[in-house]
């Protein structure tokens, strides 16, 4: 733990004789989390060797190194790395005005160019009166970092996108840095191959996103279609999806229509290739297959109306809703409950952090999602049967339920000693069965997700683009539906539960519109007037095929958080507008989202199983 520094005094020969170099001298591959560790790490050795003045400093530049960069932000770029319920690490408003003045008198004695950067470009941000200068040494040195595969990765992408900001913001001041940043990047692009995969279309990415290089766009555009043929030769058709898209983008970019529709195509027959595989592979998946197909179709729409006919858009759209029914209508027999292992639960929280503790970014999250199996809905039923059984005046007499503002929204039925198989039993049945629910999401929040959350968030560093990717890739998420999971999974992992749920509810619910769609099921009603209307989520839940879809135990949850008004019913008090901040960072709404993160994932690491499998 950081001690109170605030009494410690400092100058700057207590830079020079706190062996700042030796405490990063070591570290292989050097990133700000590295250089961060290091240096808290001999910060507290000079703290316990009684050196404060010397631990201050190398606290200080621990707490500088270890802010996590958002290039995007102009006003707020950095970030604390880690949130806790009570305490945060460090921003930079934390530094006092003496801190910042300390960095602005050692930054040139700094050769390190990942701590040189980040010290005058706290200076800059902090204490603009001190000039520009520091800004320009902030951008030299976050364009010296290394542009490899490995760096890019562990922060280099931020670092080069930070320069970037600040030349754009000094504009004339910055020279010709932007250009000499173009050309770098460029540079490092075209010498990209094969093995380099996601690192040469990250490269693409970067000088999309930044408007840089449009004149070789071109030239981009080919490179990246000739990276997608091979990966699709090669039969690595997550890649190539990837490397198609991108190209289209650059060729749409350089006017080249023509060319982006034939990327857009390519796009749309991997997903067809996807399905095909999934069929004939020794254990054939016609839900994946059927959602491939849906994919397939989605893409082909993208493509104008002047490019369809060159590629028979319109009926091989036809061709493909066929083969997507017909594989919707067998995948009915194998969809069930997307499962988890179980969990040793002697010393729940500590149990849950030690589950994703020491893991890689991927097993860390793979084991968060399966942090807790979900409700059992046969268990759930019985206990409730049983605690009516064994308390029977608990079910004597009516229940009234009361929304936040005191408004009646549920009646449960008092059940006397009513026949079992008559609806009032089994309502009560289910308004007990809900309760126990809700009951169980308390524990399971506050025993496994949140501890293992904090866990994740000590560890890993994800961005929003992960989540994007994420959802991007997994066959649960419909077409065109990426950004917006990516971006409600990201906030929560932020612990953003207010945008996360507003964000999410929605799309879970249309998540299962699609399932329905492509089993061939209709969603719609007719009203008097002959117009046709979506059916909302609690209208869905109640079609038979849903539960056929979802299996038992996923559609229980689905109707219990989302749709019911014995529970949350999160999808009416989002629609509605019925929720209060404390409501939005409720149990309910962190358990929401964590349902969500758990299906994206686990339906996105089964697909890339599978995939490994053929």
């Amino acid at each position: 733990m950081r001690p109170n520094l605030d009494n410690i005094q400092i100058e700057i020969n207590d830079f020079h004789n706190s062996n700042w170099k030796s405490a990063i001298q070591a570290i292989d591959r050097k990133d700000y989390s590295s250089i961060w560790q290091a240096f808290s790490g001999s910060a507290s050795q000079a703290m316990e060797e009684d050196r404060q003045a010397h631990g201050k400093v190398l606290w200080l530049l621990a707490d500088a190194c270890s802010m996590m960069l958002k290039p995007s932000s102009v006003n707020a770029p950095f970030r604390p790395f880690a949130m806790f319920e009570e305490r945060r690490s460090a921003i930079p408003e934390d530094f006092t005005e003496s801190d910042i003045i300390f960095f602005s008198q050692i930054v040139n004695e700094v050769d390190d160019i990942w701590l040189r950067a980040r010290l005058a470009d706290l200076v800059w941000l902090l204490q603009r009166k001190l000039g520009t200068t520091f800004a320009l040494t902030a951008i030299n040195a976050y364009r010296s970092i290394p542009l490899d595969k490995i760096t890019w990765f562990r922060g280099g992408r931020e670092c080069w996108g930070r320069a970037i900001s600040l030349a754009l913001t000094l504009k004339e001041g910055a020279g010709n840095c932007v250009t000499e940043i173009e050309l770098a990047i460029i540079t490092a692009f075209e010498s990209t191959k094969l093995e380099d995969g996601f690192f040469s279309l990250q490269l693409a990415e970067f000088l999309l996103s930044n408007r840089l290089c449009r004149i070789k766009g071109i030239d981009i555009a080919l490179k990246l279609a000739s990276l997608a043929h091979t990966f699709d030769s090669n039969g690595d058709l997550w890649n190539a999806r990837s490397f198609f898209g991108a190209s289209a983008k650059w060729f749409q970019l350089s006017g080249d229509k023509a060319k982006a529709a034939e990327m857009t195509a390519n796009i749309a027959e991997g997903w067809v290739k996807e399905a095909f595989f999934r069929i004939a592979s020794e254990n054939p998946s016609y839900l994946l297959a059927a959602s491939f197909y849906e994919n397939a179709i989605q893409t082909y729409r993208t493509i104008s109306r002047s490019e369809r006919p060159i590629f028979r858009v319109d009926e091989r759209i036809a061709e493909l809703r066929t083969r997507m029914n017909e594989a919707g209508e067998k995948s009915l027999h194998e969809m069930g409950t997307i499962s988890s292992p179980p969990i040793g639960i002697t010393d729940l929280v500590e149990s849950a952090r030690n589950d994703v503790r020491g893991k890689s970014t991927l097993d860390a999250l793979s084991a968060f999602a399966n942090i807790y199996q979900g409700a059992k809905e046969a268990q759930t039923r019985e206990s409730s049967e049983k605690t009516l059984r064994e308390y029977p005046l608990s079910a004597l007499f009516a229940s009234t339920h009361l929304s936040r503002d005191g408004r009646v929204i549920a009646r449960g039925p008092g059940v006397g000693f009513c026949d079992t198989d008559s609806d009032y039993y089994q309502t009560a049945v289910w308004e007990k069965m809900i309760h126990s629910y809700h009951m169980q999401l308390s524990l399971v929040v506050q025993g496994c997700i949140w501890p293992a959350l904090e866990i994740l968030l000590l560890e890993h560093r994800l961005r929003e683009e992960d989540f994007v990717a994420l959802a991007g890739n997994s066959p649960i998420v419909p077409k065109g539906r990426e950004q917006l999971f990516g971006k409600a999974l990201f906030a929560g992992y932020e612990k953003d539960f207010v945008t996360a749920i507003h964000l999410l509810v929605p799309q879970i619910e249309n998540m299962v519109r699609q399932q329905l769609k492509n089993a061939g099921k209709s969603t719609t009603n007719l009203d008097k007037s002959g117009i046709e209307n979506e059916n909302g989520l609690s209208t869905l839940m109640d079609i038979p095929e849903t539960t056929e879809i979802f299996g038992e135990d996923l559609a229980f949850e689905l109707k219990a958080l989302f749709c019911d008004a014995f529970g949350p019913n999160l999808r009416n008090e989002i629609a509605h507008g019925l929720l209060d901040d404390a409501a939005c960072q409720s149990i309910v709404a962190i358990y929401a989202w964590w349902f969500g993160l758990k299906l994206v994932f686990k339906t996105f690491w089964n697909a890339r199983r599978m995939t490994n499998e053929y």
